[in-house]
């Protein structure tokens, strides 16, 4: 007994374990196309565990359910490579060669280039680029912006890479953006055209599988029109229709032809609702111009858009053309939902606006479980975005189109209005400093990458580059100065719902922030202290207290039952929603009444005919939506169209680095079997892809779920070249061409053609 007792008086006492605690918290996004919650366990202030919503589930205020990439947020949240101290390049630009600075010398550099700049140039020789790498109210790009705006200004764009050619198309069709009744309606429909769409991968908005689930149960018709047999159509469909890429145009046009010639339009909803169909109904002044009509039965140009004709375009039978057609018209309330890929090609503004055509003529406009097409904003108020962080006026009027930043370093002075410069005839500088803040548009995420290298490369051009971000990325592996910042667990912070959500969503800080690490908001804030702005850009306020300001914000637009600040964290539900009982509906008042209720178009009404875009006499920009054959063809050289679809493995380029995602959806190439046998290439061989912008070498997926003809790269991939300069990570954009659209001045990124080969190694 005495040996007992000693043996226990000589045993380790028991470890002590830290006290655990778990919040919800919104997932920090970066721009995936949803919203979602998590719950993140917290112990010994680190987070050792996340999971997600487990609230109650109504189709009302339905769970945010994260993906996998939410799920996986901590294989990035402490990764070793997240950059924690700053950095001062000491190679050339590009190498990637840093040393590690403090921050004061960090931030003195900074401010030294901005007040040179302004000094040397103006302010609008300093630009801030798009950037969505961090994705709530007080990170990211947002947090410069208001910046530069307080220090005299910066040269900015407009319009966006995901909606460029859709957000400029659709308000010629309606006069506006919000053109989609809220997402509780589609359980009305009872067809749903799935074109282009894959929400089950790139979300689109929390939920949106979820509810066209709902909506199959319920009996509705799914149909997927795509080149790929996604996700979306293995899950949510009842048939998979491949189409050749850039074509979509063609086969809603035969649509259009068969629901025509066999009575199957909407001809009182047209001649009371819209404008330019036929030659009964054409604007004042041009009365004798080509109406859709006359374009879908070949009056002028002697070619009646058939099935038949679309068939040798598309790769789609004549049969299922004509019976999509037929189903589409004669099924209804029906849904034609348009993805946003098909719109990021060379005549992008075309398929959005067929598309909407499409809607009107079957008179799905303005009907419980219908859809008018175009980007769909939900109704009434447009959904996400209802409250943002203060950027402020910007004293620098001109703005560039998003996608024309390079076009801007290499010719800045020389473009116009014609370049698509709005708030001035022309620009008066060429950018000479860039402040990147969560962005890797400046390399991975732009058109042609190897180009974008080569502008950045000369100092000549850009003479200065700062980079904020979490890590060393292709882009921040540009910059002059790299600032280490904090993840979004590390501060405070809001978001709410992406596009359709009726939610705002809490981000309380978790943890402290890694090494030396620091919020935009507090770098900017630092910053403003040595440009003498300080009082100005902070009016008081820590990030915490924005928060409170931004939900008072809220509050006031349409979430009057929003609690305080404290009430919200006290409470831990980490989201307030307003339910959605009565599903909003697009147009209703205007289908009631279009005299009482008229679209701001400048017909009052749907303009299948734009007089606005026949006054630019531009054949790319044709009156009524047209099928215009891309400028890149499939050739004896370039036989291949490319593709490439978001991923679940990233959120663009965020997410490349994070190995569990990368082993769940590895990086490959996806070649069908009728295009891979002649070339001998194998399951799983490594294949070279390249065309006459760049090449790259990286494994291959055989499989039969893209269609002939087309090869699929999951866009995103980090940039990583070797010493011949072949990419050997699977970066989409070594093919892309930095082309734009006519009308909107968009990303062309999805018109790619390539050639692919076994690789020798």
């Amino acid at each position: 007994m005495l040996d007992w007792v000693k043996s226990f008086r000589k045993t380790e006492p028991p470890p002590i374990v830290a006290p655990e605690r778990i919040v919800r918290v919104g997932c920090p996004a970066h721009n995936c196309g949803g919203r979602c919650l998590l719950k993140a366990h917290i112990r010994g202030g680190k987070i050792t565990q996340l999971e997600t919503d487990d609230r109650p589930d109504l189709i009302a205020a339905p769970q945010l359910r994260a993906c996998a990439r939410g799920r996986a947020y901590l294989r990035r949240q402490y990764h070793p490579d997240r950059l924690q101290y700053p950095l001062k390049r000491i190679g050339k630009r590009g190498a990637g060669k840093f040393t590690r600075i403090a921050w004061d010398e960090a931030l003195d550099r900074v401010v030294a280039q901005i007040r040179r700049v302004k000094e040397t140039y103006g302010n609008s020789a300093i630009f801030v680029p798009y950037g969505t790498g961090s994705y709530n109210q007080l990170n990211g790009s947002p947090t410069v912006r208001r910046l530069m705006n307080l220090s005299g200004g910066h040269l900015t764009f407009y319009n966006s890479y995901s909606w460029g050619a859709i957000n400029t198309a659709t308000p010629y069709v309606y006069g506006t953006l919000k053109t989609g009744n809220q997402r509780q309606d589609w359980l009305n429909s009872k067809y749903i055209l799935m074109w282009g769409w894959n929400p089950a991968e790139m979300r689109d908005g929390t939920n949106s599988d979820f509810f066209v689930k709902l909506a199959r149960e319920k009996g509705a018709r799914v149909v997927c029109i795509d080149p790929r047999h996604t996700l979306s159509a293995a899950a949510l469909a009842d048939e998979w229709i491949p189409i050749r890429p850039g074509t979509d145009v063609a086969m809603m046009t035969a649509m259009a032809y068969v629901m025509l010639t066999e009575e199957l339009c909407d001809e009182e909803f047209i001649r009371t609702h819209c404008v330019g169909f036929d030659q009964t109904q054409m604007p004042q002044g041009v009365q004798s111009a080509e109406s859709y009509a006359d374009y879908v039965l070949g009056v002028h140009d002697q070619v009646p858009k058939t099935p038949a004709w679309a068939e040798t375009i598309t790769g789609v039978p004549v049969e299922t053309i004509a019976r999509i057609a037929r189903e589409y018209a004669t099924i209804k309330p029906g849904v034609l939902y348009q993805g946003y890929g098909m719109q990021r090609r060379a005549y992008g503004e075309e398929v959005v606006r067929a598309g909407c055509v499409l809607a009107a003529i079957t008179g799905n406009v303005g009907v419980s479980g219908g859809w008018a097409s175009g980007l769909g904003l939900p109704a009434p108020d447009g959904g996400a975005f209802r409250s943002t962080f203060p950027i402020g006026q910007n004293p620098v009027k001109a703005t560039i189109p998003v996608f024309l930043w390079t076009e801007a370093i290499l010719r800045g002075r020389e473009m116009t209005r014609a370049d698509g410069v709005q708030g001035a005839d022309k620009l008066d500088n060429d950018i000479k400093l860039i402040y990147a803040a969560a962005t890797n548009i400046l390399i991975n995420q732009h058109a042609n990458v190897n180009r974008n290298a080569r502008i950045l490369q000369d100092e000549s051009l850009v003479e200065f580059i700062v980079a904020q971000d979490n890590f060393l990325t292709p882009t921040a592996r540009y910059a002059d100065i790299v600032l280490p910042v904090c993840t979004q667990f590390e501060m405070w912070g809001v978001e709410d719902g992406w596009k359709f959500g009726d939610e705002v969503i809490l981000m309380p800080k978790l943890v402290e922030p890694l090494g030396e690490s620091k919020s935009d908001y507090r770098i900017c804030a630092e910053i403003a202290e040595r440009l003498g702005i300080a009082e100005a850009y902070t009016e008081g306020r820590d990030e915490r207290q924005w928060v409170e300001w931004l939900l008072n914000r809220y509050r006031e637009s349409c979430f009057p039952d929003l609690p305080s600040l404290d009430e919200f964290e006290k409470s831990n539900i980490g989201v307030f929603a307003n339910a959605v009982t009565e599903p909003a509906i697009a147009f209703a008042d205007f289908r009631a009444d279009p005299q009482a209720h008229p679209l701001d178009t400048p017909s009052g009404k749907i303009e299948i005919f734009s007089a606005r875009l026949h006054a630019m006499q531009n054949p790319a920009i044709p009156a009524v939506p047209k099928y215009i054959e891309e400028y890149s063809s499939p050739s004896q050289k370039y036989p291949l169209q490319a593709i490439g679809h978001h991923t679940l493995a990233r959120v663009h380029s965020t997410h490349d680095n994070n190995d569990w995602l990368a082993e769940a959806f590895p990086q490959r190439v996806f070649i069908n079997p009728l295009d891979a046998g002649p070339r001998k290439i194998h399951d799983g061989d490594l294949v070279k892809v390249w065309n006459e912008l760049g090449a790259m070498i990286l494994p291959c997926r055989v499989t039969k779920r893209i269609m002939p003809g087309v090869v699929d790269i999951p866009q995103g991939a980090a940039w990583t070249p070797d010493e011949n300069g072949i990419d050997r990570r699977g970066n989409i954009n070594v093919l892309t061409s930095e082309r734009w659209t006519p009308l909107g001045f968009a990303s062309t990124q999805q018109t790619i053609l390539v050639q692919i080969e076994r690789a020798e190694s």
